[in-house]
């Protein structure tokens, strides 16, 4: 997705709304306001800014870890969230992690968009690899079960390996670039899935409070076209590749769905997302319990896989 693609340009000579000094650059996406560059950047900053303070994300002192795999949401998160922490005065100490899953083409190129951005914003950087951790990359994990089910299998073991990133650097707080597309998407899904434990719980915005370490999303409410647009302006490093596993992912289509809603009406998805926080679950509803893996002690979960091909690839990679 590229900038221009993500908002028309406003018409020519038209000032901006915000300022009424400066020529307008863009027709924002998320309120289709017409504004110059400078008055872009102020408000997409100081807007997680405010999600940050109403929040109380963090605590002064706290060491804090961001998610970081080289694509735009990582980059302008690692960006914006240093540039706050600077001019806010937060007192927090930022570190990059990043999880090599071992996807040749992909991941490789990718890490090394993340390595730059350690020296560009002079973040320290983590890396922990699936290789290391479990043995096996995603690569032969491919190889072995096929492209089946492949993104289920790495999305529980990224979960893992952050989780255990985070705690080699002994943070407090993990940070994820999650934007309000991702979790707009991510409440569709759940409701077709009749995911009732997920839906509870996946428009909050800070996770795994009664855990070691909990996560955050300062974008929640951000849209990924200004997303976009800002590391596009800023001339941002960030890799674009999608990966080579994913194309055809069930959430792909759920993301379809929301970017022609987006065009007709360019709220919905702060809609969907307030539905999302709306929904009431009845009491008589049973939950399923998350609990800790018996092995290794990390949050088990509820895999919605053939149980034959998890037993398969637990046999293999735990035995």
């Amino acid at each position: 997705m590229e900038a221009e693609e993500v908002a028309a340009k406003p018409p020519k000579g038209r000032f901006c709304t915000i300022c009424n000094q400066r020529r307008a650059a863009l027709k924002r996406p998320k309120t289709l306001e017409q504004i110059c560059r400078e008055c872009f950047y102020a408000v997409f900053e100081e807007e997680i800014h405010g999600v940050i303070v109403d929040n109380q994300l963090f605590k002064p002192g706290e060491r804090v870890a961001i998610g970081a795999s080289g694509g735009k949401d990582s980059t302008v998160l690692a960006y914006v969230l240093s540039e706050l922490n600077r001019r806010h005065n937060y007192g927090l100490d930022l570190f990059l992690l990043s999880v090599d899953e071992g996807i040749t083409g992909y991941r490789d190129d990718s890490l090394e968009t993340v390595k730059r951005n350690e020296i560009q914003y002079g973040l320290p950087l983590k890396v922990v690899s699936y290789k290391d951790l479990y043995g096996w990359t995603m690569d032969e994990i491919v190889k072995l079960i096929g492209l089946k089910n492949n993104c289920t299998f790495c999305g529980v073991f990224r979960r893992q390996a952050l989780d255990r990133g985070a705690t080699l650097l002994k943070v407090d707080k993990l940070v994820t670039g999650h934007n309000a597309d991702d979790i707009a998407e991510t409440v569709l899904l759940n409701i077709l899935r009749g995911d009732i434990a997920r839906l509870s719980r996946c428009t909050s915005i800070t996770t795994g409070e009664d855990g070691p370490i909990p996560r955050c999303k300062p974008f929640k409410y951000t849209y990924e076209k200004e997303i976009v647009m800002y590391a596009y302006f800023k001339r941002l490093d960030y890799f674009s590749t999608e990966c080579i596993y994913s194309p055809n992912a069930y959430r792909g289509f759920a993301r379809e769905f929301i970017k022609d809603l987006e065009r007709i009406r360019p709220r919905a998805i702060l809609d969907i997302i307030k539905s999302g926080e709306d929904f009431r679950i009845s009491t008589s509803t049973k939950m399923p319990e998350q609990g800790n893996c018996e092995r290794c002690g990390y949050i088990s979960s509820q895999f919605s896989v053939p149980s034959s091909d998890f037993l398969l690839l637990s046999m293999v990679l735990f035995a």
